[in-house]
């Protein structure tokens, strides 16, 4: 021990055992500075600690970064962190030193420590602004990437929420009626594939499917319009031929041309017992009656072609068995080389089995098209629709 410590060592514990308080106070003349310092000591440790804690977390974060290539606004938040921390270290721990230093002696030496406190703190002035900046630049960073972080699951979710509208993986029950329905989506993002079954009567029930020409949006858009479109028109009008005339004057009014549809309603009429359909240029649609396969062909053009063209409807007697079984082109049109998977393909795999369940009918069709053409390149929608 140095003499200088040990005398004052000696001296402190012979005042102490003396119980001088005039000695005590020759020792520690400033002892609030002394009770100051070892609250500015604990404080140094507490932020030293924290320190050190923040400093593993961004060696941790940044070598997470270099793997990944992600992380870089929180490897930069908690060095910025870091470094405050470690000032705040560095000003407490000079703090406690300088008082406590002071707190012993008059000596103008010591009560000049005290200006060493001047250095974190004109550190705090030079360095302010460009914490401030650091903590300004994070908080940007972090807002940018959280809105892209949003825009990229919007854009993985819309294709989903526009499928579960236009082609949903549930369909109501109806009393009479068996249902079965599949949706396989292609290659493209967003297509404009829809199918729909729903009353328009006491004893009427529709089921249409559908297909907006392209990929993307906008064929998506005009596919939502055109089937809540038809959920108005087949309530208002009973003819679906009917229906799909207003629908094309509404189309063309529209000034979008290039989105042609193609629509195929089929309308259960249980008082009346008929099976009506019309359809709009869309592929035709299989139907089963009593060992009898009936192609339900299109009964007018593909809408918005023209605004003056006409449909009409036709029917086939309604009863108990009764199956009909609708697709889009992604499904007839489904290729493997130079062949395509085809309409006749379609009704003889019906045919088959036309007594199995409406459900199990849709997944074997599904089945036997990817069988065929691996991967499917368009969206196929399919619904078989019995009356029971």
């Amino acid at each position: 021990m140095p003499g200088g410590v040990a005398h004052f060592v000696a001296s402190l514990g012979a005042m102490l055992a003396a119980g001088s308080t005039d000695s005590w106070d020759k020792v520690l003349p400033q002892p609030w500075l002394a009770a100051a310092g070892v609250v500015c000591a604990v404080a140094a440790a507490v932020w030293g600690r924290a320190a050190g804690r923040l400093a593993r977390a961004a060696r941790r974060i940044e070598t997470e970064t270099l793997t990944s290539g992600t992380g870089t606004e929180a490897a930069e938040l908690a060095r910025s962190a870091f470094n405050k921390d470690l000032h705040a270290t560095v000003l407490y721990a000079v703090l406690s030193g300088g008082m406590i230093l002071a707190a012993f002696s008059r000596s103008e030496w010591f009560e000049a420590l005290l200006l060493a406190v001047s250095v974190p703190a004109v550190a705090s002035l030079r360095y302010a602004p460009r914490f401030l900046a650091e903590a300004r630049l994070a908080e940007q960073r972090s807002r940018l990437e959280r809105r892209a972080e949003e825009v990229l699951a919007q854009e993985h979710l819309a294709p989903r929420r526009w499928a579960a509208r236009l082609a949903p993986e549930a369909l109501p029950a109806y009393e009479g009626f068996e249902i079965g329905r599949v949706y396989e989506a292609g290659t493209g993002m967003m297509a404009g594939d829809f199918y729909d079954v729903f009353p328009t009567g006491p004893s009427r029930l529709a089921a249409l499917i559908g297909d907006v020409a392209g990929h993307g949006i906008e064929p998506s858009i005009t596919a939502f319009q055109v089937k809540y479109l038809l959920r108005t028109f087949l309530r208002q009008f009973r003819d679906p031929a009917q229906a799909l005339e207003e629908l094309n004057k509404t189309l063309s009014t529209m000034g979008r041309p290039e989105d042609l549809v193609s629509v195929c309603i089929v309308l259960f009429d249980t008082e009346a017992g008929t099976i009506r359909h019309a359809s709009a240029g869309h592929p035709p649609a299989w139907a089963w009656q009593q060992g009898d396969m009936t192609p339900l062909r299109s009964t007018g053009p593909l809408l918005a072609m023209d605004p003056n063209a006409a449909y009409f409807s036709r029917d086939l007697p309604l009863q108990t068995g009764d199956l009909v079984v609708l697709y889009t082109d992604g499904l007839s049109e489904a290729r493997s080389g130079g062949q395509v998977f085809g309409e006749e393909r379609i009704g003889n795999i019906v045919r088959r089995d036309p007594g199995q369940d409406a459900s199990l009918i849709c997944k074997t069709l599904i089945e036997a098209a990817r069988d065929f053409s691996s991967p499917l390149a368009d969206d196929i929608a399919i619904l078989a629709v019995r009356r029971v």
